[in-house]
């Protein structure tokens, strides 16, 4: 099991998501990815993008000003 690290702060939605899965579909299952996303509809639409792809958020945590980390398990 391996923990990849993505920052997608400076991406707007829809390339928040399809940054964070692209990532996502090339890890092995069980791998953990920590996303750097801003506050507003990235973090309203990543985790649970996430969620309906089958992925599982583990935490939802904010970092500093308007950046929050999301954990997902894939």
């Amino acid at each position: 099991m391996s923990t990849i690290k993505l920052d997608i702060t400076k991406d707007h939605c829809p390339m928040t998501f399809v940054k964070a899965k692209l990532q996502l579909e090339q890890m092995d299952d069980g791998d953990i990815l920590e996303i750097l996303l801003s506050a507003g509809e990235p973090l309203d639409k990543v985790p649970k993008s996430c969620t309906d792809q089958g992925f599982q958020v583990l935490e939802i945590v904010h970092v500093k000003d308007n950046i929050h980390k999301v954990v997902v398990k894939k």
